[in-house]
């Protein structure tokens, strides 16, 4: 396993973190996801991604359990706050409230004093920023988490929140967004904002949903078991990929994954770890395999006639437009 510095903080983080967004006490038994994690740590990984609205609030449960007997000062874990955890009107969002509520839920779960990162999992249109900052401030001051993040926020906002940490004496040292081939909507802004301010990018779903795996096939019904057949395991967010264009063109990207040594999953996951400004890419497992699979891009690296030749077969597919990093309008 390969280390970088998250942003431009002291804190160094495995190159592959383990997210257990759509498994963790959904997709997968306990008794899996705990093999997941002790596969992940085995192959080097010591960052862990969770978010208390996973599962409703059981993922970071299953994964305080798994990760019960570490050395807590050997691994770096991650939480958000924002999307709603309880029916009442005040249990989602940014609000004061929420975020001081929600840190002391997320830690009894995932049994631990401290997070190392706590990230706003959205920016909240509905709270002042400035009161947002200051219960992060607070957290921060107590010991409860040690760096701030935030989640698929813009340019502009990261900016702004950024002013106002250093006022506050916090570190704010990363950002979460989607990013992929398939989905480069942070390289116009995001990415050169993030980069003046020192922030790094923490990236989920590099392989778009699993569609760069190479296993969805261009006129023929998705694999059983798939995320694509399952609706409490993402298939909504898959579905926008299934086109027989983009399969298509993916499957060009096979030989391409076969020249550099790798498989299409490596590939992808080495591709987003080409971007210096991407501190960590996020992957998550149903099966041990996956990990031990997914792990061997760390360190990789990709030649630019490679990099040049996967532009040529996915640019016409590919989603640039910054507008689409977006928060909603209102608190869901």
């Amino acid at each position: 396993m390969e280390f970088r510095h998250l942003g431009r903080s002291g804190l160094l983080v495995s190159e592959i973190s383990y997210g257990n967004w759509i498994t963790h006490g959904s997709q997968v038994e306990e008794e899996a996801a705990t093999a997941c994690v002790r596969a992940a740590l085995d192959t080097g990984i010591t960052t862990f991604d969770t978010a208390d609205v996973y599962a409703g609030t059981k993922a970071e449960e299953v994964l305080g359990r798994a990760l019960k007997g570490e050395r807590r000062e050997g691994l770096e874990i991650f939480t958000k706050v924002y999307w709603p955890t309880g029916p009442g009107r005040n249990d989602r969002g940014l609000s004061r409230k929420h975020i001081m509520e929600s840190i002391n839920g997320s830690l009894r779960r995932l049994q631990t004093d401290y997070v190392d990162l706590y990230q706003a999992h959205r920016y909240d249109y509905s709270t002042p920023l400035e009161e947002t900052m200051e219960a992060f401030a607070d957290i921060v001051h107590s010991g409860k988490a040690h760096y701030i993040g935030v989640s698929e926020w813009k340019a502009s906002q990261i900016r702004q929140a950024h002013a106002l940490a250093r006022e506050l004496r916090i570190p704010l040292v990363s950002n979460q967004p989607q990013y992929s081939m398939l989905w480069r909507v942070i390289e116009a802004e995001v990415i050169p904002t993030s980069e003046e301010l020192g922030v790094g990018q923490i990236v989920w779903s590099p392989m778009a949903q699993g569609v760069l795996s190479g296993k969805y096939l261009p006129g023929q019904p998705p694999p059983a078991g798939s995320r694509a057949t399952d609706e409490k395991s993402g298939a909504g967010f898959i579905a926008s990929w299934l086109s027989d264009d983009v399969l298509t063109r993916v499957q060009r990207l096979k030989p391409l994954a076969e020249q550099a040594g790798l498989t299409m999953p490596q590939l992808a996951v080495a591709w987003v770890l080409q971007n210096p400004n991407v501190s960590s890419a996020i992957v998550g497992a149903s099966r041990p395999e996956q990990v031990h699979d997914n792990v061997k891009a760390a360190g990789v690296k990709l030649d630019a006639d490679l990099l040049k030749a996967i532009d040529e077969i996915v640019e016409p597919v590919t989603e640039r437009d910054p507008a689409k990093t977006e928060s909603p309008a209102r608190r869901p």
